[in-house]
C-alpha cells in the first residue's frame, strides 16, 4: 500500500477545496439568473449575495469558532483590503462589464487573472516558473475562450472593457491576498470579515431602500421546479458565497496562488453545465472542446507545481 507524503496530502487537500469551491462559485450563475428575470438588477444580486452571506457566517463563526473573529489592530488592513477588492470590487466591476459586453466577453477578461498572478509572483516576487506553468496557464485560459464563445455578438465598449481588465486585476488581488492572509489568518474568519467589509462596500453602492422587496415573494422557475425568490438568494449566499469563498481560501494554505487561480478556471465549465441541466441552455461543441482544452491545461499546472504554500502548519486562532 502505498503511503503519500505530507506534501503530497496537502497538495491534494488543496485541490479538492479548490475544485469544490469551483463547483459552489459556479452554481451563483444559475441560480441568481431566475432571481435577475424576476426583477433584480445584478448589482442587487451581488449586493444582497455578499449581505446574506455575511450575516450566515457571523451567526455561525460566532457561534462556533468564536475564536477565529478576533482581529489584532494591525491586521485590519489586509482584511479590509480583501474585502474590499476580493469581494465588493470583483462583483461591481464583473457585473459592470457584463452589463456592456457579451457575458462571454466579460468572462474572458474576468478569467485572464492568472495570467496576472503568475506575472506578479515572476517578476514581483522574483519566484521562476516553470515552463510547463505557463504553458498550462495558456491553455486553460484559451480553452475558456472556446467555452464563453467570445466570437458571438462581439462588440468594443471602452467602459466595458476597461470594468472588465479591473475585474481580472481585482480577481489577481483576492488570491495574491488570500494566499497572504491565509497564513496569518484562520480562513474561515478572514472570509468572515471580508465578506462583512465587502457587504458593506456593495450596500454604499446598493442601498437596502433601493430593493425592490416584492420581487423576494415571486415564484420563478427553476429547473424541473419551481421556487421563491428568496429561496434562491439563500442558496446563492449560502452555498455559492459563503461556503465557495470558505473553500477557496482554505486551499491557498495548501496551494499556491499560480495553482489555485488556474484551478478555479474550471468554474465557467462547472457554470456552463449545470445551466445546461437546470436552465435549458444549449451546450454548443466548441463549448464542449473549450471544456477539454480548459481542463488539459488546469492538469499540466497541477503536474507543474512544486507543493503547497503552507506544510502542515496549525491554523492561526486570530
Amino acid at each position: 500500500m502505498t503511503t503519500l507524503s505530507p506534501i503530497t496530502r496537502h497538495h491534494a487537500r488543496g485541490t479538492v477545496f479548490i475544485l469544490s469551491a469551483s463547483v459552489a462559485f459556479a452554481s451563483s450563475g444559475p441560480l441568481a439568473k431566475p432571481a435577475m428575470q424576476a426583477g433584480l438588477s445584478p448589482m442587487q444580486v451581488a449586493a444582497l449575495r455578499a449581505a446574506l452571506a455575511a450575516a450566515v457566517l457571523l451567526a455561525v463563526v460566532s457561534a462556533t469558532m468564536p475564536g477565529v473573529l478576533r482581529v489584532r489592530r494591525e491586521q485590519w488592513p489586509l482584511l479590509v483590503a480583501y474585502g474590499l477588492t476580493g469581494v465588493a470590487a470583483v462583483q461591481a466591476l464583473f457585473f459592470i462589464a457584463v452589463s456592456r459586453l457579451p457575458v462571454g466577453v466579460a468572462m474572458l477578461l474576468e478569467y485572464t487573472s492568472p495570467v496576472l498572478v503568475a506575472l506578479w509572483v515572476r517578476f514581483v516576487r522574483k519566484t521562476r516558473l516553470s515552463a510547463l506553468s505557463w504553458a498550462g496557464t495558456v491553455l486553460a485560459l484559451g480553452g475558456l475562450t472556446l467555452v464563453a464563445q467570445v466570437w458571438t455578438g462581439l462588440r468594443l465598449d471602452l467602459l466595458g472593457l476597461l470594468a472588465g481588465i479591473g475585474a481580472a486585476v481585482t480577481s489577481a488581488g483576492y488570491y495574491l491576498l488570500g494566499e497572504k492572509g491565509a497564513g496569518r489568518h484562520h480562513p474561515i474568519g478572514m472570509v468572515t470579515w471580508g465578506m462583512v467589509v465587502g457587504a458593506v462596500g456593495l450596500l454604499v453602492v446598493v442601498p437596502p431602500w433601493s430593493m425592490p422587496v416584492a420581487v423576494f415573494g415571486k415564484t420563478v422557475p427553476f429547473g424541473p421546479w419551481e421556487s421563491p425568490v428568496w429561496v434562491l438568494l439563500v442558496a446563492v449566499a449560502v452555498l455559492s458565497t459563503a461556503l465557495a469563498y470558505s473553500l477557496s481560501l482554505s486551499s491557498l494554505r495548501h496551494l499556491p496562488s499560480t495553482v489555485a487561480s488556474v484551478l478555479a478556471l474550471t468554474e465557467p465549465v462547472v457554470a456552463t453545465l449545470i445551466a445546461w441541466l437546470m436552465l435549458g441552455e444549449i451546450l454548443t461543441l466548441p463549448q464542449i472542446a473549450g471544456m477539454a482544452v480548459l481542463l488539459s491545461g488546469a492538469a499540466l499546472v497541477q503536474i507543474a507545481a512544486r507543493g503547497p504554500v503552507t506544510p502542515a502548519e496549525p491554523l492561526p486562532n486570530d
